[in-house]
C-alpha cells in the first residue's frame, strides 16, 4: 500500500504526457535560461554565480542602460554584488512567486515582482524584477534597470561580522558551495551538539508526561524532532548560502514534519494500547481488527499529510496529487469491489455487535459458536466441531439469532394422554403439573403454565408453558429432566399413560386354496399389532 501510495505521488509530479495544444506552444516559447518565473530566475541567476558562469549571470539582469562598454566592464561586478547580497542576507528565495504572472497580492504593478528590501544609512533600498519580453512571445523575469542601479548602495550591507573578524581569514574566505567553511563547521558542531543533548531534554518532555502516559517509545522522535529545531535556529547564526539553504531548510522541514507524524503515531499507538486493556475480553473483533485497521489508518494519514503539508509549502500542486490517489482509489475499489463490501459488511457486523467471540447464534440454518470476527470474514465453530468461513458481506445480511444472548431459557413441552384419560384424571395431571413448576426455584411461571389445548386424534394434549431461568443451556437440560421426570410421575399416579399411534395392518383374503395359510399368518400379525 506504501508503494502504491509513492507512486501516486510521483505521479502527481510528473507533467503530463500529451501536452495541451495551448501548453505545447508554450513549451515552445519558453525561455531556454529559465527565466520564466521570479523564482525561477532568481534560482538560475545564484546558480551561475556560483558556478563562476558570471557571464551568464548578466542575462538575469536588465543591462539595457548601460552601454555595450559598460555592460562588459561593470555587468560582472554587479552579478558578483547582488550575489553576495542574495547570499549573505536572510533573503527567502521561496518568498517570490513560481506563477509566469507574478504575484497579484504584493502591491506593485503586474509586471514587477518584489525581490528584496534593506535598509542602508537610514534609506530603504528595494529591489525588484520586471517582466520584459526580450523577443516577441518570450517575456522573462530580470531584474528590473532601476534596481540595478541600487545595487552598489544595497551591496553595503554586506560586511564581515565581529565574530569572523576574529576568525582566520582562510575559514571566512574559503568556501564550499559559495559558503565560508566556518559555517559548515558551526553547523556540524551544533548538530553533533544537539544529537547528543536532545536525549536527555526528550527524557525529561517524557518524564513530565509520565502521569499520563508510560510512554518510552517517544524519545526517538522527540530526539528528531528537538535537533531539527535546533539546527533551524542554528542556521539563523550560521546561514550557508541561498541555495544551500534553500535544500537543507526543504530537508529539515521534511524531516520534521516527519517526525511530528511519528510522535503522533506513537501518540496514537498508546492510546490504542491503553484502550485494548480497558476492552471486554469478548470484544476480540475490535482489538484483533477495528483496533489495528483504524491505528494504520490514522497513522498513514499522519504520514501523507505531513507530506503533503511540505510539498504544498514547496510549492508543488497538491491538488494534482489528491486528484491522482482519487483516480487510484476508484480503480482499486472497482478491482477489489467484493473485498471492500466484506470489509464494510465485518465493520457493520463490528460496530452493531449481533454477536461477539464466544457466543452462539444461529445464522441461516447453520448454528455454531463464534470464533474470529474478522474484517473479511467471521470464523464459526459448528456442533460437528468443523469451523465455517463466512464472508461478512454474507454474514451481516442474514437474520442472525444470539442464542447466548438469552437471559432465561423456554421449557415448552407437550404431553399427548390417551384418549381413555378421563375428565377427573385430567384434572389431576393439570394440577399436579402446576404443583411441579410452583415447588421449583428456577422455575418462572405465568397466569395459566398449564392448559388443556384439545382433543387429537389419537391423545388429549395438555401444553407446559414455563421459563427456566438460567442462561446455561446444559443447566436447562438437567432441569428440563427434571420436571419431565416429576410430570411422568403424576401422570402414572393418576392412573394413565401417554398416547402412543395405533397402527393396523389389513390383509386381503385370497380365493385360492393355496394362499390361505398365508392369509391366517398375515391376519395373526395384524392382531398382533
Amino acid at each position: 500500500m506504501l508503494r502504491f501510495l509513492a507512486i501516486l505521488v510521483f505521479a502527481g509530479l510528473l507533467p503530463a504526457q500529451s501536452p495541451a495544444p495551448e501548453t505545447a506552444t508554450a513549451l515552445a516559447t519558453r525561455d531556454t535560461l529559465g527565466r520564466t518565473t521570479p523564482q525561477d530566475s532568481a534560482f538560475h541567476f545564484l546558480e551561475a554565480c556560483h558556478a563562476g558562469d558570471y557571464s551568464r549571470a548578466l542575462y538575469y539582469l536588465d543591462l539595457r542602460r548601460m552601454t555595450p562598454g559598460a555592460r562588459a566592464q561593470d555587468g560582472p561586478a554587479l552579478a558578483r554584488q547582488l550575489e553576495d547580497i542574495l547570499d549573505d542576507t536572510p533573503f527567502e528565495i521561496t518568498a517570490l512567486s513560481r506563477e509566469p504572472g507574478g504575484d497579484d497580492a504584493d502591491g506593485l504593478s503586474a509586471n514587477f515582482e518584489h525581490l528584496a528590501a534593506y535598509l542602508v544609512a537610514g534609506q530603504l533600498i528595494d529591489l525588484q524584477m520586471e517582466r520584459v519580453e526580450i523577443r516577441t512571445g518570450v517575456p522573462v523575469w530580470i531584474v528590473s534597470a532601476d534596481s540595478v542601479a541600487l545595487i552598489p548602495t544595497a551591496h553595503q550591507v554586506v560586511h564581515e561580522t565581529p565574530f569572523e573578524q576574529r576568525l582566520p581569514q582562510q575559514l571566512v574566505t574559503v568556501e564550499v558551495f559559495a559558503t565560508p567553511v566556518w559555517r559548515w563547521i558551526a553547523l556540524l558542531l551544533a548538530g553533533v551538539g544537539l544529537w547528543v543533548v536532545a536525549p536527555f531534554v526528550a527524557w525529561a518532555i517524557i518524564a513530565a508526561l509520565r502521569p499520563l502516559a508510560d510512554a518510552p517509545a517517544l524519545g526517538g522522535p522527540l530526539r528528531l524532532v528537538l535537533v531539527v529545531a535546533g539546527l533551524h535556529g542554528a542556521m539563523k547564526f550560521a546561514p550557508p548560502a541561498t541555495i544551500a539553504r534553500t535544500w537543507m531548510e526543504r530537508a529539515l522541514d521534511l524531516i520534521f514534519f516527519l517526525a511530528l507524524a511519528w510522535v503522533g503515531a506513537v501518540t496514537i499507538d498508546l492510546i490504542a494500547a491503553r484502550w485494548r486493556t480497558r476492552l471486554n475480553p469478548r470484544s476480540q473483533a475490535v482489538s484483533y481488527s477495528v483496533l489495528p485497521l483504524g491505528r494504520q489508518v490514522l497513522k498513514l494519514s499522519l504520514f501523507l499529510a505531513a507530506i503533503l503539508g511540505v510539498l504544498s509549502v514547496w510549492g508543488y500542486n497538491t491538488t494534482t496529487i489528491l486528484a491522482g490517489l482519487g483516480v487510484g482509489g476508484i480503480a482499486v475499489a472497482l478491482a477489489a469491489q467484493k473485498t471492500i463490501e466484506d470489509l464494510f459488511g465485518g465493520i457493520a457486523v463490528i460496530g452493531d455487535r449481533p454477536v461477539l467471540v464466544g457466543d452462539v447464534c444461529r445464522f441461516g440454518e447453520r448454528t455454531g459458536t463464534v470464533m474470529h470476527i474478522g474484517l473479511r470474514s467471521t470464523r464459526i465453530r459448528t456442533p460437528d466441531r468443523t469451523i465455517i468461513s463466512v464472508p461478512n458481506s454474507q454474514f451481516s445480511s442474514m437474520p442472525l439469532e444470539n442464542i447466548s444472548g438469552r437471559d432465561k431459557i423456554w421449557f415448552h413441552p407437550t404431553l399427548n394422554l390417551r384418549r381413555d384419560t378421563t375428565s377427573g384424571q385430567l384434572l389431576q395431571i393439570l394440577n399436579s403439573f402446576r404443583e411441579v413448576l410452583a415447588a421449583h426455584p428456577q422455575v418462572e411461571t405465568g397466569k395459566m403454565p398449564v392448559r388443556f389445548i384439545g382433543v387429537g386424534p389419537y391423545s388429549l394434549d395438555v401444553e407446559v408453558v414455563a421459563y427456566i431461568t438460567t442462561a446455561d443451556y446444559e443447566d436447562f437440560i438437567a432441569l428440563q429432566q427434571e420436571l419431565l421426570i416429576e410430570m411422568l410421575r403424576a401422570v402414572e399416579h393418576a392412573g394413565t399413560a401417554l398416547a402412543v399411534p395405533i397402527q393396523e395392518n389389513f390383509v386381503a383374503p385370497r380365493t385360492q386354496d393355496s394362499n390361505q395359510p398365508a392369509n391366517r399368518k398375515a391376519t395373526g400379525d395384524a392382531q398382533q399389532l
